[in-house]
Order: structure tokens, then sequence, then C-alpha cells
């Protein structure tokens, strides 16, 4: 159960896939309203791809309609790719993945390019809320 004073004024982000590899999917949802505020996939790819993703996505939007608020992930590889500014997947570079692959690359370029250190991206404590509010719900 999230927290008592918890503010909802933030995006929480989340990734599915069916298998790994397999077909994968992420979104993000506006905890204040419960509005999912994007959503990618399914695509062939791994959930840590996925969950990455989210992130930057999540911080591209941000930036672009020009809000800061935090974003939350269950992901620890996430967060420290996003950290690190590099996708460390061993997801095989093949025709299927290509577009995915070039998506990673598109991510990693604008972590590099543009400033977020005013957008914080905080874990998720699944122990203790629940399941992040963008879970797909397919466990």
């Amino acid at each position: 159960m999230i927290p008592e004073g918890f503010d909802k004024h933030c995006v929480a982000v989340d990734a599915a896939c069916s298998g790994n590899p397999g077909p994968m999917e992420y979104r993000g949802v506006y905890l204040l309203t419960g509005e999912e505020i994007f959503h990618y996939g399914p695509v062939h790819g791994t959930n840590n791809i996925g969950e990455f993703l989210a992130i930057v996505h999540a911080l591209a939007l941000m930036k672009q309609r020009n809000v800061s608020m935090p974003i939350y992930s269950d992901s620890k590889t996430a967060r420290k790719w996003v950290e690190t500014k590099h996708c460390k997947t061993m997801l095989p570079k093949t025709p299927e993945t290509e577009s995915l692959h070039q998506l990673i690359a598109r991510a990693e370029h604008w972590l590099k390019t543009h400033q977020y250190a005013d957008i914080p991206v905080r874990k998720w404590e699944t122990q203790l809320w629940g399941e992040v509010p963008a879970d797909f719900g397919r466990k």
C-alpha cells in the first residue's frame, strides 16, 4: 500500500516481456490520475531494455513538456543503465531486433546530450507499496 502522504504528482514506469527475449512493451502512468501517458510495443526485446526505455521516455517527455516530477521504477538494472547512460544489454543484433537497437542508441544519445538532473529517478518500493502502478498485471 502506498504510504499516506505519498506525493502522487509523479510518473511510474514498468515493462512486461513474455519470455526473455520475447514480446516486450513498456508504459508510463501518472499516479495522480492513474492515466497512461505513454505506451510502446510490443516489440521483440527484454524486460530490462523495456524498463530502461520507459525511464528515458519519461525523462524526454517531461523535458519536452517542461515539467519536473519524480519517476519511479522498480528496476535496479534500468536505473543503473540510466545513471551510466548505457544500456548494457546482451540482446543479439538481428533483423528482428534492429529497430529496438536503434531505439536504444537514440535513448543513450538523448541521455548523453540532455540535462535532466532536476528530474529524480527513484526506486519503487514494491515490498512496501505493492506492484508499481504501471505494472501490466501478468505475473
